[in-house]
């Protein structure tokens, strides 16, 4: 059963999902190069790992906001970029 009151991450577990995240934004942005030079940009594929890649930038700067949020006085810039 979850708690009633949610309770934030640490700082640590912060970084690690940071770590995480950072890693795959990095490659799925290689992946989407890859689909959009074979294919096109037009191409339907190509379209949704566009979309996709955009889509775990905003998660990104989403749990870089939730950081700041949950780690008040500690530095969180970097954290997930």
């Amino acid at each position: 059963m979850r708690p009633q009151t949610p309770v934030p991450l640490t700082l640590e577990e912060h970084r690690e999902l940071g770590a995480e995240m950072r890693a795959v934004n990095a490659r799925l942005q290689e992946l989407c190069k890859v689909v959009v030079s074979v294919y096109g940009p037009n191409a339907q594929a190509a379209f949704t790992f566009i979309k996709a890649a955009e889509q775990i930038k905003r998660l990104c700067q989403d749990l870089q906001a939730q950081a700041a949020k949950d780690l008040p006085g500690h530095p969180t810039d970097g954290l997930y970029f």
